[in-house]
């Protein structure tokens, strides 16, 4: 997994935390904050989703014109 991913699947727990911490104390900044955090993980692992997705394309096009 690379780095990228890893950073992502971080964000998305960091971000769980925070928007629990949040309801359970009762602070909307803070599960705001999480709810975010959660979005831009999300959005990151889908990035480098994409990335691999494009990544073996091209790996199996290569393959193709090597034969």
């Amino acid at each position: 997994m690379s780095n990228e991913k890893n950073e992502a699947k971080l964000d998305k727990v960091s971000g769980s935390v925070k928007e629990t911490v949040g309801k359970v104390t009762d602070n909307e900044k803070l599960q705001s904050e999480g709810v975010a955090e959660k979005v831009k993980g999300a959005v990151k692992e889908g990035i480098e989703d994409v990335k691999d997705t494009v990544e073996g394309i091209k790996e199996g096009l290569s393959d193709k014109e090597d034969k």
